[in-house]
C-alpha cells in the first residue's frame, strides 16, 4: 500500500516538484484564476450542531460523533477511502484526541493505511486543521486529504489550564490562562463596549440565525447523521424569538468581573458538532470527476496581548488581505466568529466593513461555538452562503484563547 501511495503521489503531475515554491497570488484576478496546482475543496459538509449539557448531542462522545461524520459523508461523497492520503482532525479539549480520532475513523471505514494527526489550536482547531491539509497538498506531500473537526463540550468542557507558580507570575503568562469571560470583560472595559451595543449585536446574530433556520438555510450545509436509531438533521442552538429588550433584561454570566457586561444572550453558547471537508489539487479533482466547490487561497495567524484576546480578528483580516493584495471591498462574505459581542463589536468598529457582508446568517451567539469545530463550521457555511448568492470570495476569521486571531480566505467555485 505505502509503495502504490508513494508512486501515486509522484505520477500525480510533473507539478508535484514544485509545489513548494508557489508564488502566493496578488490581487482579486489573481486568486480568481484557475490552475492544475490549487489547491480545491471538493466536499463540505457539517453536523448539526447541539446545545451543550441539554441538547441533541449531550450525550454523545466526539469519537461517537466523529464515527457518525464519516461514514456520512464518505457514503455521500462516494470517495474510495483507499485513495485518502492523509487526514486531519482538529478538536481542543477530548482527552487523547489522536487516539480517539484514529479509532473513529478506521470504524467509519478508513482504510489501517490512511494517517491522520490531530491540531489544537483551540478556536481555530478546525481551520488549522483546513489548513495542514492544505499545505501538505500544496507541498507535495498529499493529492487527497480530509480536514476534518470536532467537539464535545457536553463531555469535555473547557479544563482549567494549570502552570507552575514561577511562569504564572509573568503578567502575560498569567493573562494568557484566565477564563475566556475575563478576557471579554477586558475589552470592553479598556474600549468602552457598552452593554447597549453588545445587546444590539447580539440580536442582529439571533435575528438572523432564525430567520436562516425558518427559511431551511441551514439545511444545505447538514448531512444527516445517524446516531443510535436516530436521524440529526437540525441545529438545536438557535432560538426563535429572542427579543431586544429580552437581551436587555438579562443578568451579567461573570459579576465577579467589572464591567460586567456579557451575558447568556450576548456571548457565544457552548455546542457539540463536527464538520469535514475534502481537498486535492483541482489536477485531480477533474481527473477523477470530483466536484469542485471551492478554492483554498491562504490562511494567516497573528498574536495579541492574551488580555485582548478578542480583538485579533481585527489584526488578522487586515494582515491576510495585504498578504493577497486584497481590500476589503474584494471579499463577498465575512464570517467572524462572535466567541463575545464586546470583542465582536470591537472588530467591527475597527474594521468598517459593511454589516451586510458580515455574518450573514448569523453567528455563535446564535449558532453557537462548538470550539474545535468553529474554525471548519464557518468554510462551510461560508461556502453555501457564496453559492445561494452566486458570489466569489469568502474570508473567515476568528479569536483564540490565550491571545491569538486566524484568518482565511476561499473562492467559491459553484458559479453560474
Amino acid at each position: 500500500m505505502f509503495l502504490r501511495s508513494t508512486s501515486r503521489l509522484a505520477r500525480a503531475s510533473p507539478l508535484f516538484r514544485r509545489y513548494a515554491t508557489s508564488v502566493r497570488p496578488q490581487g482579486l484576478s489573481e486568486i480568481l484564476q484557475k490552475n492544475p496546482d490549487d489547491v480545491v475543496i471538493t466536499y463540505a459538509r457539517r453536523t448539526a450542531i447541539g446545545r451543550a449539557f441539554k441538547g441533541q448531542f449531550k450525550d454523545i462522545p466526539v469519537d461517537e460523533l466523529l464515527h457518525a461524520l464519516f461514514k456520512a459523508a464518505l457514503a455521500e461523497s462516494k470517495l474510495d477511502p483507499s485513495k485518502i492520503d492523509d487526514i486531519c482532525v482538529g478538536t481542543c479539549h477530548p482527552p487523547s484526541p489522536l487516539y480517539m480520532s484514529r479509532a473513529a475513523t478506521l470504524a467509519a471505514g478508513i482504510p489501517p493505511e490512511v494517517p491522520i494527526s490531530t491540531v489544537n489550536r483551540l478556536c481555530s482547531s478546525g481551520l488549522m486543521a483546513v489548513r495542514n491539509i492544505a499545505h501538505h497538498i500544496k507541498a507535495g506531500e498529499a493529492v487527497i486529504g480530509v480536514a476534518a473537526a470536532a467537539e464535545s463540550m457536553s463531555n469535555n468542557p473547557r479544563p482549567s489550564p494549570e502552570v507552575v507558580p514561577h511562569i504564572e507570575e509573568h503578567p502575560y503568562a498569567n493573562d494568557c490562562i484566565q477564563p475566556m469571560g475575563w478576557t471579554s470583560e477586558r475589552v470592553a472595559d479598556n474600549y468602552n463596549v457598552s452593554r447597549e451595543r453588545q445587546d444590539e449585536i447580539a440580536f442582529l446574530s439571533h435575528s438572523r440565525a432564525s430567520e436562516a433556520l425558518s427559511k431551511g438555510i441551514f439545511t444545505e450545509e447538514i448531512i444527516p447523521i445517524e446516531l443510535r436509531g436516530t436521524t440529526v438533521t437540525t441545529d438545536d442552538t438557535i432560538r426563535p424569538g429572542v427579543t431586544l429588550e429580552k437581551l436587555r433584561t438579562l443578568k451579567p454570566a461573570f459579576p465577579q468581573w467589572e464591567p460586567s457586561t456579557t451575558t447568556a444572550g450576548n456571548a457565544s453558547g457552548i455546542g457539540d458538532g463536527a464538520g469535514l471537508c475534502i481537498l486535492t489539487t483541482r489536477e485531480n479533482a477533474e481527473k477523477e470527476g470530483m466536484p469542485i466547490i471551492g478554492k483554498w487561497v491562504g490562511a494567516t495567524v497573528v498574536g495579541v496581548e492574551p488580555r485582548y484576546m478578542g480583538i485579533s480578528p481585527a489584526f488578522a483580516i487586515p494582515k491576510l488581505l495585504k498578504q493577497y493584495g486584497l481590500c476589503k471591498k474584494d471579499v463577498d462574505i465575512y464570517e467572524i466568529n462572535e466567541a463575545f459581542a464586546s470583542q465582536y463589536v470591537y472588530c467591527l468598529d475597527e474594521l468598517q466593513i459593511p454589516i451586510e457582508k458580515i455574518n450573514p446568517n448569523g453567528g455563535a451567539i446564535a449558532i453557537s461555538h462548538p470550539v474545535g469545530m468553529t474554525g471548519i463550521r464557518q468554510i462551510i457555511t461560508g461556502l453555501a452562503e457564496l453559492r445561494r448568492r452566486n458570489e466569489q470570495v469568502l474570508l473567515t476569521s476568528m479569536c483564540i484563547g490565550s491571545g491569538m486571531g486566524a484568518a482565511s480566505i476561499v473562492v467559491n467555485e459553484a458559479v453560474n
